[in-house]
């Protein structure tokens, strides 16, 4: 049939000096629209076009450029831009940002999948199940990931380490460094992460009789309250507000009224994000604020929220080493 062939060829067949038929019965024939006959598509600006080679140039020096800072950048080069003209053309060339995503519990199908233990069983001693899980703390350029590994039943962070990439070879580290400090579980929960399912990671637990229970988190047993828990980890945004000409910032320095609210009820209170108060900010030639930059790093409290110490993220990292 004809209608099945492509629109291009059928548009093709369309004799705008045929005798008997008109345009409107050829249309109808072919099965076509005939606004379609003579709407020509708008081709791209020759700026446009200008801005497109600089993003394929551009692409292969920063990969890592989002559309803000590709709208900075062609900003400083003399365009007139904003960001939804630089987003349209970064799909038009197929820009693909290259970073790390917060993906933290991607199974992996060839692992094989544990079934859930805990359902119904009461923690009633230490070392009975301890859990296991991964997250990651806002850093000023991107983020590191974080491992926590805590007794169920005393709440007591039995070890934790950051890195910057989630490997189980990671993941057996603090595990095996768990073992050696505070002896052997009889089971760990965690969830159906790759590096959780994996055979490095379940070798050790076998090799060691510790169950794996991958699933979620238990509730607290009856009896036991928030003040039980070793401790709590809290985010300030490392982000700055402008508002009137003014910069707005939190500090890890600081809790805010509801960090106190939380605080009253763990031992230790942890927060991270900038270290410091925010400095003088001043006003750059061309309008834009220039803000001093802050040290990342965790600020420790008591319960009373009394600050305990601070600790830079180099402090944090000779620590781990």
């Amino acid at each position: 049939m004809i209608v099945t062939k492509p629109v291009s060829e059928r548009r093709s067949m369309i004799d705008g000096n045929h005798s008997s038929l008109s345009m409107v019965k050829q249309c109808s024939l072919l099965g076509l629209h005939r606004s379609g006959l003579y709407y020509k598509p708008c081709s791209e600006s020759l700026e446009n076009l200008i801005i497109l080679r600089l993003l394929d140039e551009q692409y292969f020096k920063t990969p890592f450029y989002g559309a803000r800072k590709l709208t900075v950048l062609l900003k400083k080069q003399g365009f007139k831009i904003n960001r939804k003209r630089v987003k349209r053309l970064m799909e038009l060339m197929g820009w693909r940002t290259l970073y790390r995503y917060k993906n933290t519990s991607e199974p992996d199908k060839q692992n094989r999948l544990y079934p859930y233990m805990l359902k119904g069983l009461r923690v009633e001693r230490p070392n009975q199940v301890w859990a296991m899980d991964i997250t990651y703390v806002p850093m000023r350029k991107g983020f590191m990931y974080l491992c926590a590994i805590i007794d169920l039943r005393t709440r007591f962070v039995v070890n934790w380490s950051l890195s910057n990439t989630m490997t189980a070879e990671w993941c057996k580290q603090a595990v095996e460094e768990s073992l050696e400090t505070h002896g052997c579980p009889e089971i760990l929960n965690t969830d159906q992460g790759s590096q959780f399912t994996s055979d490095v990671f379940t070798g050790l637990l076998k090799e060691n009789n510790v169950q794996t229970a991958p699933d979620k988190l238990p509730d607290l047993m009856p009896g036991t309250t928030t003040n039980d828990v070793e401790a709590t980890i809290h985010s300030h945004p490392l982000n700055v507000t402008i508002a009137d000409d003014k910069a707005y910032g939190q500090s890890a320095d600081v809790p805010s009224d509801g960090d106190k609210k939380t605080f009253s009820q763990y031992n230790r209170n942890i927060i991270v994000g900038p270290l410091g108060q925010l400095g003088t900010v001043t006003k750059n030639s061309d309008g834009t604020l220039n803000i001093p930059s802050r040290p990342i790093g965790i600020a420790i409290y008591d319960r009373n929220s009394n600050p305990i110490i601070d600790l830079t993220r180099r402090a944090v990292e000779k620590i781990l080493k």
